[in-house]
């Protein structure tokens, strides 16, 4: 089969030689350009999909830096966020993204090994091989030329002795016609002649055979060497032009192989959008967030055209109101003596002259500063946690127990005393967290036992002043109790106590004149007064308010003129005078 690169030189043959090797010349200039053409080309075409390749390696990359910085961080508030559907969601949302970041690194690789390196390699092989063929082309040129110029010289000395040898027969016959030419010159003329005709012979003999020799080399020229060349380049051409078409499909392929993984995250995605619940996220609201507490009663009417038991205290505060005067009091009877909760401490300060030191955490340790249910699932997670912390021990014990065992049984591993220190730790530690636990699980089945409980609010009661008056602390109580100030304190071991000569003071606080009422209040719960300052109130009981909350969460009330105490203020509701601060509803 005729290469149809070497149609373009056939026609040349039918042409002078000459004409038909510029012509030639001509051709091979061309495919080396075209053929160079070919090569750029695909150069071009290698540096687009490397360009592709870093595209597609940094969008992963930012992908993945995306993904990153929205994972909610360990340890941290954001992880107690993700227990809801919707925010569930977003964090599978994240993850897949994770992954369609991958898929795109595994697009940037499989283009980079199947299609820029494959090409790569390729591109120099193919630029040998052109090198190859065009220097046999260059060569098989040259070589035709050659024999071409040998031909030519043979053709004009042929020539030259024809016509040399036409000269010396003319002069033969010349000398031969005239009588005055001796004999000797004429012999020598024909002598000469017949030499130029024998050399006229043989350069027309070496001509033939030139000429014959010359044929055959521009045929095989023409029809075989050319011909072949041009065959491996248009082979070579074709090759380049199938491969780029291969990796062309390549760069396609390697997309489509990841299509389906792709298709996977975004079904994941659509996935965890559909798992999203309003319903449930809304449960989860309201359980992190429900108090416990039962909704108060109907308020009862107050007919205030009846007359109203006053007591003299009340006279004689409508006495010194209407004066426009307002001076604390404090009661002086029983449970009346509450010095210590008056303004925060700062009489203590101020009459001692001693700044009060109490540790102040974020909340008391049985947290009973939260409503009921939260202080539940505080417990619990209290209690869960202490259980771990147990559970870790008891390994790290069994661990050691083991390898005692082993250096028992091999003296010669280790000392079996060594261990027993720290097993001896490990015991003690598991002790003081089994303690932890039963004080907690204690606090919690008074918890899940009543809502309010009695005897959680009676850890919300002031330790301080048990503290402040008694000769030492009973290891059994709370360790951290809560007074209507709103301090909390801590065990004896952990605190600075104060010593406070009660005798003084109690004589001094005895003889004041109680405090003026500023309101009413409505008890919503019964509450047990155990501890000092305190008092008992019975649910619906009506009272009257003498000093409202300041912020500590405690409200001091008044039953009678002997009767006065801080009851916790979640539990009444509190209606002031309108000339007072307006009316305040605490729930």
């Amino acid at each position: 089969m005729v290469s149809l690169f070497s149609q373009s030189v056939f026609h040349g043959a039918l042409s002078p030689p000459c004409l038909c090797c510029v012509k030639q010349k001509d051709q091979f200039d061309n495919l080396e350009k075209h053929t160079q053409w070919g090569i750029d080309v695909l150069e071009k075409y290698i540096k687009f999909v490397k360009e592709r390749t870093e595209i597609e390696l940094s969008y992963a990359k930012q992908l993945r830096n995306l993904s990153k910085k929205y994972q909610p961080k360990k340890n941290s508030k954001e992880e107690e966020e993700y227990r809801y559907t919707s925010t569930r969601a977003f964090l599978a949302t994240l993850n897949e993204m994770n992954d369609y970041a991958g898929q795109h690194e595994v697009i940037s690789e499989n283009m980079t090994s199947l299609i820029t390196g494959e090409l790569t390699r390729y591109v120099q092989e193919l630029k040998q091989e052109r090198k190859s063929h065009f220097h046999d082309g260059r060569k098989a040129q040259q070589h035709i030329e050659t024999c071409w110029k040998q031909l030519e010289a043979s053709k004009r000395r042929f020539e030259r002795d024809c016509k040399e040898a036409d000269r010396a027969q003319q002069y033969f016959e010349k000398m031969d016609a005239d009588i005055n030419v001796t004999k000797a010159d004429v012999e020598k003329a024909r002598q000469q002649a017949q030499l130029r005709h024998q050399m006229a012979e043989d350069s027309k003999a070496e001509y033939s055979s030139t000429l014959q020799k010359f044929n055959s080399e521009q045929h095989d020229h023409y029809y075989t060497h050319i011909p072949s060349i041009f065959q491996k380049i248009q082979e070579m051409e074709e090759r380049r032009i199938v491969r780029i078409g291969e990796s062309m499909r390549t760069f396609a392929e390697v997309d489509r192989q990841v299509i389906p993984i792709i298709g996977k995250c975004l079904d994941e995605i659509t996935k965890a959008a559909e798992s999203v619940d309003h319903k449930n996220d809304s449960q989860l609201v309201i359980e992190a967030f429900k108090s416990g507490f039962e909704p108060p009663g109907d308020i009862e009417f107050e007919d205030f055209t009846q007359p109203m038991k006053r007591t003299v205290s009340e006279s004689s505060l409508s006495n010194s109101r209407a004066e426009g005067k307002y001076e604390p009091k404090f009661g002086g009877k029983s449970k009346g003596k509450l010095w210590p909760f008056i303004k925060k401490n700062k009489i203590i300060e101020t009459l001692l002259g001693t700044k009060l030191s109490l540790k102040l955490g974020a909340g008391p340790e049985d947290f009973s500063n939260l409503p009921p249910e939260q202080r539940r699932k505080k417990l619990q997670q209290k209690v869960d946690e202490l259980n771990k912390d147990i559970q870790k021990e008891l390994d790290q014990r069994d661990a050691l127990t083991k390898m005692k065992d082993v250096y028992i049984k091999n003296p010669q591993m280790g000392d079996a005393a060594s261990v027993d220190h720290r097993l001896a730790e490990l015991g003690q530690n598991i002790e003081k967290l089994r303690i932890e636990v039963q004080k907690f699980e204690g606090w919690l089945a008074e918890v899940e036992g009543r809502l309010p409980a009695r005897s959680e609010q009676s850890r919300r009661q002031s330790g301080l002043y048990e503290a402040q008056h008694s000769p030492a602390v009973n290891s059994c109580a709370q360790d951290r109790e809560s007074s209507p100030d709103g301090s909390y304190t801590e065990e004896q071991s952990q605190e600075t106590e104060m010593k406070v000569p009660a005798t003084d003071f109690d004589d001094e606080f005895d003889d004041e004149e109680p405090l003026p009422t500023i309101g009413t209040c409505k008890a919503l719960y019964t509450f047990e007064g155990q501890n000092e300052g305190t008092i008992s109130v019975a649910e619906g009981e009506m009272l009257y308010v003498i000093e409202e909350d300041k912020g500590d969460g405690w409200t001091r009330i008044r039953r009678n003129e002997d009767e006065e105490g801080y009851v916790p203020t979640s539990y009444v509701e509190v209606y002031l005078d309108k000339n007072a601060k307006g009316a305040m509803t605490y729930i």
